[in-house]
């Protein structure tokens, strides 16, 4: 495991890397961004329609007081915001390893495996889906740990348990479709549920740390490519080297 986790990290700022690493981080951020604004706007309505609402009910005798809880709000709101942009990371790490699943996992493939049968790209659309899946999947694990945050500390590590259960399964099943159907896949990592969740851990920690997060579609589905290779073995995956023919001597 600690071996997968280092060839994978020594492979994220790898020239035939940075490429993806760019433009995986391009999309991340502008992910965060469109969600940023949507949130920003969402508040921001409920803040100023609460305030029409509250002083047509409570008088003109108010709008001091409603003013002040107004600007506090929206405050809050752009607090709100910026949290909800690192509460929802895994989520935005999960749909923009769907993009690059297949780049990252041949470059692994090439360099580590070059004697093996190379893996076949995922349909765009099943990448997709899955990814989107597991990210709704996330939000609606997410929203219902949130109340525990305020339980001593209890929702954090909520937090982090679920981040590693969900970012392991979908970085493991991404990683093992290309060599197997996705009924399959899905049946591996059940198998091996405990080796994918202890991964999925180190992954978890890995997208925990600001700002290095934006490569965890990278780290992650190297690691699961290194992971997937190690639990299948070699078997039927070998590719038979070139056999050297001599030609008879005149």
């Amino acid at each position: 495991m600690l071996d997968d986790a280092v060839k994978a990290l020594s492979q994220i700022l790898s020239p035939p890397m940075r490429s993806i690493l760019w433009r995986s981080i391009g999309l991340a951020l502008v992910l965060i961004v469109v969600l940023a604004v949507g949130l920003q706007r969402l508040l921001s309505w409920f803040a100023a329609s609460g305030e029409v609402w509250a002083s047509a009910m409570l008088g003109p005798g108010f709008d001091t007081p409603l003013n002040v809880l107004a600007w506090i709000i929206s405050i809050a709101a752009g607090l709100g915001v910026v949290f909800g942009a690192v509460f929802l990371m895994p989520a935005i790490t999960t749909l923009v390893a769907s993009v690059f699943v297949d780049e990252v996992a041949d470059h692994v493939e090439r360099e580590f495996y070059p004697a093996e049968r190379p893996g076949t790209a995922l349909p765009f659309g099943l990448a997709i889906s899955e990814g989107v899946k597991t990210a709704l999947l996330t939000i609606l694990v997410y929203l219902i740990a949130l109340p525990f945050v305020f339980v001593a500390g209890a929702g954090f590590i909520a937090f982090f348990i679920a981040t590693a259960w969900l970012l392991g399964r979908e970085y493991f099943q991404l990683a093992a479709m290309r060599f197997r159907t996705p009924a399959e896949a899905k049946a591996m990592r059940r198998h091996n549920a405990g080796l994918v969740f202890t991964a999925g851990l180190v992954i978890a920690a890995f997208v925990s740390i600001p700002i290095v997060n934006l490569a965890t579609p990278l780290f992650g589905m190297a690691l699961m490519v290194h992971m997937h290779k190690r639990l299948s073995g070699p078997g039927p995956e070998m590719v038979e080297p070139a056999r050297k023919t001599s030609l008879p001597m005149a």
